[in-house]
């Protein structure tokens, strides 16, 4: 297969109007909870995205039935006659890992390949297996992925040492049809583990949120099937509205709502951009300019992870020295070379900047950033390791002197609904070859 590449050619500052979908993370792990209903899903709003299609491939080997039609997803479950996830699917994704509990309830016995995603750091692999050894399953590690199996899984009390988002959902999965109660301490509580937890509700599990990320799960004798219409992608509502503020356009951007977005938008507002926002919609303008900032990423309701990829872009056309502080993801500025090569500023560190000493603080991971803005930018060829910095490089190419080729384009297809489409609409020359 050839690689595929897409031509930028800057044309001035992005204007218009975009909606976004349900998100890349939400849409994946709700095929994955339909698993677990003895009749069929429906889920709405699903972006068109490549992590919908490998997902339902997963599905559909295991035995699952899985109709796709537009923004609409029915998930039909089946008997399993095979609970064993392909090898062909090594590395894709990060789903594979939260089928585990799924597969147990469903037929005593489960192998899963190795986690994928995006190369950001390391995604603890044995967060979800000390989670599911605590309900009473077996769990072997091997080079090629995960075996497991159990006779009953049965609620246990778990206390996760980091808010792991993934490790959440596991345990949610699994405690829904485990037998009695399940306590979760130290529970990640971003805006798709909400969503997960009310679509499995709907299918009529039992979960209770309590203070200080604690979240209690009865289990019940069986889940039936559910529908539910899917939240707009935070962060891809983020990366378009600064995708308008980098260019020193406006987008508005339909379809997420500010609950999603408070954190970010008061950062932006810090920086000098100006909202204005409804019901239906948000917009983001700078007609000043933009000022630095210091910005440190965390779990929910901090500022997203997610979302530092296109901040890092608007540093570089912010008047004056911004610094970035990941905590989330040890590797998350894997990407900053490509940018530095289209002339960024970005000097990276191992020590923590910006913010009171994080996990990663005395170890060897670069994981902070200062940004010298205003930098003229320049064209270049650039090869996207991952999603979202694959955006962010969509965003320097925009505001570059001269073309760029991108290649690796793939990884952004993977996570953004259309985005060929989206950028055409805001007027970005934008061609695949």
């Amino acid at each position: 297969m050839s690689e595929q590449a897409w031509e930028i050619e800057p044309s001035g500052p992005l204007r218009g109007d975009i909606t976004v979908r349900g998100s890349k993370n939400a849409v994946s792990k709700h095929m994955v909870a339909a698993m677990l209903g003895d009749a069929p899903s429906i889920i709405r709003n699903a972006p068109e995205v490549g992590e919908v299609a490998i997902t339902a491939a997963m599905l559909e080997h295991l035995g699952m039935g899985v109709e796709r039609a537009g923004g609409e997803i029915t998930v039909v479950p089946g008997p399993v006659p095979d609970p064993h996830v392909p090898k062909a699917f090594t590395g894709l994704n990060r789903i594979p890992i939260l089928m585990l509990g799924p597969l147990l309830h469903l037929t005593g016995e489960a192998f899963v390949p190795l986690v994928g995603g995006d190369p950001i750091g390391r995604r603890p692999v044995n967060f979800h297996v000390e989670a599911l050894r605590a309900f009473g399953a077996e769990v072997e590690i091997a080079e090629d992925g995960v075996h497991a199996r159990a006779s009953r899984l049965v609620g246990t009390r778990i206390d996760l040492p980091y808010p792991s988002v993934g490790a959440t959902e596991t345990v949610l999965l699994t405690a829904v049809l485990a037998q009695g109660k399940t306590v979760i301490r130290g529970a990640a509580t971003e805006p798709e583990i909400i969503e997960l937890a009310l679509f499995l509700q709907r299918m009529g599990a039992r979960i209770a949120f309590s203070p200080d990320r604690r979240i209690v799960v009865e289990g019940v004798e069986r889940l039936g099937g559910a529908q539910t219409r899917l939240g707009g992608d935070r962060l891809e509502a983020f990366s378009y509205l600064v995708a308008g503020l980098v260019t020193g356009g406006e987008v508005r951007v339909h379809g997420c709502h500010q609950d999603r977005l408070v954190t970010a938008i008061t950062t932006l507002a810090r920086m000098g951009a100006r909202f204005e926002i409804t019901d239906d919609w948000i917009m983001a303008s700078a007609p000043d300019g933009l000022r630095n900032a210091a910005v440190q990423t965390d779990t929910h309701p901090g500022f997203a992870t997610d979302w530092q990829t296109p901040l890092m872009v608007l540093f570089t056309q912010a008047d004056g020295m911004s610094v970035l502080h990941e905590t989330v993801f040890e590797n998350r500025l894997v990407y900053v070379p490509a940018l530095q090569g289209m002339g960024c500023e970005i000097e990276v560190f191992d020590a923590c900047l910006g913010g009171p000493a994080c996990q990663f603080h005395d170890t060897n991971a670069v994981h902070s950033a200062v940004v010298r803005g205003v930098s003229k930018l320049r064209g270049g060829d650039v090869t996207m390791p991952d999603i979202r910095a694959g955006f962010s490089a969509i965003l320097a190419a925009a505001v570059s002197e001269g073309p760029s080729v991108l290649r690796g384009v793939h990884h952004i297809e993977r996570g953004y609904h259309r985005p060929v489409e989206q950028f055409g609409s805001l007027g970005l020359e934008l061609r695949r070859r």
